[in-house]
Formats: C-alpha cells, structure tokens, sequence
C-alpha cells in the first residue's frame, strides 16, 4: 500500500509539473501576445486585424467579429450589394488564409471617422497584397467602411459591419 501511495505521488507530482512545448501558456512576454493590440483601442482592433491576415490566424480574426457581423460589397456586374453574415465571413477567411502563402496587409490613413465611445464608423484606405504562389499574386488597394461597437467605453471594439470598398 505504502509502494502504491508513493507511486501515485510520484504521478501527481509529475503531471502537474510538466510543461507541454506545443501548447505554451499565454504570458505577458510571448512574442505573439506582444504583436497583437488592446482591442479596447480602434488602432489596436486595426492592429489585430492585420495581425490575423499576418499569420493568417481565424481565433484571433473571429473575435474581431460581433456576432451580428455583415460584410457588404457591390457587384458592379450585377449592380447590385452582396452581403453575408459572420459564419459565411469566417468560411472566405478560412479559406484564404488557407489557401495563401502569404497576406501582406498594410492599414493606411483613416479617411472618414465618426461616432462615440460605443459606436464609431470608420473608414480608411488599405493594401493588401496576397500572395497564392510566385505566379498568382493579387494586390488589392481600397477602403474599408466599418462600423465599430462595443457594450461599453472599456469594453473591446467588434467589427459589426464592412462594407468593403476596394477596386477588386
């Protein structure tokens, strides 16, 4: 009984102490924690934004969303506004970030911003280069329109709508 009590010490003790390399706790020093924004900020919902098309990462661009999320863009073919929701949003993303080898988006000046400390509609210009192979590269030059919001002054921005204003 005494050997029995020792071993399951013993395994406790060694479980609890382990540490697993491909699943590292989040710490205030991680190099990818330290990329990413305060939220709580329009620049860092921005900085976010970016950091997800970086590293083409669908946790970090799912919690940008809210969950009443739209996507709009116009069918200049059809003269017509398309538009989805968020899972449909989050399929497209999954599927180009998947399907890339490489997103390089640059923010530029914010052209248009208007609101309060819960609701902000903000428009600014962008670059986004994507890169499938050596030979297929798109760029995209255009502007977002997003209307922003949050419960709360310290709460975190949600992108609740965007309508996407690029030349694509």
């Amino acid at each position: 009984m005494k050997k029995l009590t020792l071993l399951l010490t013993g395994i406790t003790v060694t479980l609890h102490s382990c540490v697993n390399p491909f699943a590292p706790r989040l710490a205030e020093n991680n190099p990818a924690t330290a990329l990413l924004g305060d939220q709580r900020t329009v620049e860092g919902l921005f900085r976010n934004f970016r950091y997800a098309y970086t590293f083409r990462d669908t946790l970090v661009y799912s919690q940008l969303l809210h969950p009443d999320f739209t996507f709009i863009y116009r069918d200049y073919e059809r003269s017509v506004d398309v538009s989805w929701g968020r899972n449909d949003e989050m399929r497209a993303t999954a599927g180009l970030f998947r399907n890339a080898q490489s997103l390089d988006l640059t923010w530029n000046e914010i052209v248009f911003s208007s609101g309060d400390s819960t609701r902000l509609d903000v428009t600014r210009s962008f670059n986004l280069i994507i890169t499938f192979n050596p030979a297929d590269i798109v760029q995209i030059d255009g502007r977002v329109n997003f209307r922003l919001i949050r419960s709360h002054p310290d709460s975190v921005w949600k992108i609740l709508r965007w309508r996407d204003e690029s030349n694509f």
